[in-house]
């Protein structure tokens, strides 16, 4: 059967291994949907990112266009646009059209580089309905256009289009040249669509991911103007978005945005390099491969802090690329931080009462916030998605590096250094006894019954039940309403533990006095299931935590005291819904009845529920006793108000405790209850006129 006229020996030669790339597109962007169709992007948007990182250009711009195409722009030197000597095909066809080909080969163009493979614009190129290239060099703008990988020309409208008719180029393709250059001026525009042959109907780019890689690289590459603009007017947006990312303050910066608690320590800057010798196989001028060993560099850059918390934060990243499930990189890092904290902690064994337990990483990691840079030629990673460092060598390297420069940190004679290094081992060994102590507890902790004694609390008032999912705990404020609420509670399912007065605010204090307090002690141990990292939701003793406080000002500091230990301690319990505050009623209303029938009793929760009721009785001619009863506290109830409102699964009411947002929460429990007073004073001030005076128990 006779060739079609458009199936020619040039449709051929072009598409041999770009048509591979369509057939399985997984192997080189991971998947079809919005992952892979993000990858893509990145591919683009990373050889511009290494334009900049090898000195050549200051500006990258990334516009989505409303008809779902997206535009990548930079200042660099611009694609080269000469015949490439073994193929004859200009640089601009051979970047596009040729997998394992372009700058990242032979060492002539990039020391180190986020794409190291060469497909990464081929790859995008295959998998476009269309991409167009512009290139400003030496005086002028030339252009050239694809289809799904094939060169030629499209015959466009008003605007260009992937559905425009399009001619396949069939001796020979031409890089046209459709205008001049301002002289000096270089830079490569990068326009495609997607094909949605390939990607799936719901696979679309992410505003918010194009945000945080931005953001991203920006920090990686200093000095680099990083602009945004989203063109496709999406709901909840005002039309056109523009965003422009660029900080001097490098990876230092970098770790400073990214943690969200107090400094233990201040940004410290670990940087060194090493050099390693890899055997590679490398081509000959016959085209013959060799195995040849090539010796390598490799620079390190670190920024690390620690603050009160106990999350943890490593970004790492070679050559700007994230590497987001680590690699040797990372081992090479938590190895040597491991190690060496080890070696400060046992040479100051007994000014830190550290015993005879050995530390483990989890312990140093707590509050620890990281950004772990290396750059290196031609990295070996694990797939080209590049989630995972595979070059051996870099291990050693980080290693060393992290190994004698926080051993002289820790170690330093300056004053500042010293307080910061005392205070970070006092951390880390507070969490190590933390860890042992819950693993202890774990262990020997067991639900006891009425007839066995019980390690618990004295003052815990336990429930019957061994069913965690059926029971629940009340957390109530001092032992009047523990009188109270002993009376009204169901002593099958529900548990009582009183606090006296305000606990300790966990915000400000340091692991170790919050294990020291008595109060915060004895909420971890009844819970039961460990505190901060070693917390395991499973061995949680009861379903539901209940904070019952008083329904006045002093009520909710405490509520929000407890919240702060439970979001800052124990939130997993708090991810899961399983906090609740209690809502006791604020007033009781006794409505006049005539005759025989008995009075009835309304309560209220606010104020402004209450006038709503009084106006409602007014109006339908009713009386009620006066004066109407508030309630002040918890204690002021007998216990068949307190479990008729407030304790009773079938009549009371429960204020689920949720985090939708960690860190705005995060933010919010630092703004109310951390140790920077200012901001606090700014907004009690703000909030000054909308208080109400009368909720004042003064």
């Amino acid at each position: 059967m006779a060739p079609s006229s458009e199936y020619t020996a040039r449709h051929l030669s072009v598409l041999e291994g770009l048509e591979a790339v369509r057939k399985r597109p997984g192997m080189y962007i991971g998947s079809t949907d919005s992952r892979g169709l993000m990858h893509c992007l990145w591919e683009i948007i990373d050889n511009s990112v290494d334009e900049a990182l090898a000195g050549h250009g200051q500006n990258i711009t990334v516009i989505l266009h409303a008809d779902g195409s997206v535009e990548v722009h930079d200042d660099g030197r611009g694609i080269p646009v000469d015949a490439e000597p073994k193929t004859g095909l200009s640089g601009v066809e051979v970047v596009f059209t040729k997998l394992h080909a372009g700058g990242k080969f032979g060492g002539g163009s990039y020391t180190a580089s986020g794409g190291l493979h060469g497909v990464g614009a081929s790859v995008v190129n295959a998998l476009s309905a269309r991409l167009d290239v512009q290139v400003d060099r030496g005086g002028k703008t030339y252009q050239m256009s694809f289809r799904r990988g094939e060169p030629g020309r499209f015959a466009d409208g008003s605007k260009p289009s992937p559905t425009a008719k399009f001619a396949p180029f069939v001796d020979s393709s031409r890089l046209e040249v459709v205008g001049s250059a301002k002289r000096g001026v270089t830079g490569t525009r990068i326009r495609y669509w997607a094909d949605r042959q390939i990607f799936t109907p719901d696979a679309k780019f992410s505003y918010e991911e194009l945000q945080a890689r931005a953001r991203q690289t920006s920090f990686l590459v200093p000095g680099l103007r990083l602009t945004l603009r989203d063109e496709r007017a999406l709901p909840g947006t005002d039309g056109v978005v523009e965003e422009v990312f660029q900080h001097d303050g490098g990876i230092s910066e970098f770790a400073e945005f990214l943690a969200i608690d107090h400094g233990v320590t201040d940004v410290w800057r670990l940087q060194g390099s090493g050099r390693f010798k890899e055997s590679v196989p490398v081509l000959d001028e016959q085209g013959h491969s060799r195995i040849t060993e090539i010796e390598r560099d490799c620079e390190v850059d670190i920024a690390l802090r620690w603050g009160i918390g106990y999350d943890t934060t490593v970004k790492s990243f070679v050559n700007i690329i994230a590497t987001p499930k680590g690699g040797t990189h990372q081992a090479g890092f938590e190895q040597a931080l491991l190690k060496t904290f080890r070696k400060a902690v046992e040479s100051n064994a007994r000014k830190l009462k550290a015993g005879n337990d050995k530390l483990e990483k989890d312990d140093v990691f707590a509050g620890l916030t990281a950004v772990l840079t290396v750059r290196l030629a031609e990295p070996q990673f694990e797939g080209q998605t590049k989630e995972i460092l595979g070059t051996s060598a870099v291990r050693a390297i980080v290693a060393k590096v992290v190994e004698t420069q926080i051993q002289a940190r820790l170690s330093s004679p300056a004053r500042g250094d010293k307080a910061q290094a005392a205070l970070l081992l006092e951390k880390v060994v507070a969490e190590m006894k933390s860890r042992v102590s819950a693993r202890v507890h774990k262990e020997t902790q067991r639900r006891k019954n009425a007839l066995e004694t019980s390690s618990m609390p004295t003052k815990l008032a336990d429930c019957r039940i061994d069913d965690s999912d059926r029971s629940e705990l009340f957390i109530v404020e001092g032992d009047s309403a523990l009188g109270t609420a002993k009376l009204a509670r169901s002593s099958d399912y529900q548990a009582l533990l009183p606090i006296r007065g305000k606990i300790l605010n966990v915000q400000k204090a340091s692991v170790g006095d919050m294990l020291s307090n008595a109060e915060c002690a004895a909420l971890i141990q009844v819970v039961g299931a460990g505190s901060g990292r070693s917390f395991q939701l499973d061995a949680a003793r009861y379903g539901k935590v209940i904070l019952m406080t008083d329904a006045d000002v002093d009520g909710a500091h405490i509520r929000t005291l407890l919240l702060t230990l439970f979001f800052r301690y124990m939130r997993p319990l708090v991810d899961a819904g399983r906090v609740f505050a209690a809502v006791p009623p604020l007033h009781r209303v006794e409505i006049l009845n005539a005759g025989s029938k008995a009075n009835e009793t309304v309560y209220t929760y606010s104020d402004q529920e209450l006038h709503r009721l009084l106006a409602t009785l007014e109006r339908e001619g009713k009386r009620y006793k006066e004066p109407i009863q508030r309630y002040k506290g918890l204690g002021e109830m007998d216990a068949g108000q307190l479990a008729e409102t407030t304790m009773d699964p079938r009549h009371r009411t429960l204020r689920r405790v949720r985090i939708q947002e960690a860190e705005a929460a995060e933010r919010v429990f630092d703004l109310l209850m951390g140790s920077d007073v200012a901001p606090r004073k700014d907004f009690i001030v703000a909030g000054a006129a909308s208080l109400d005076r009368e909720r004042i128990d003064a």
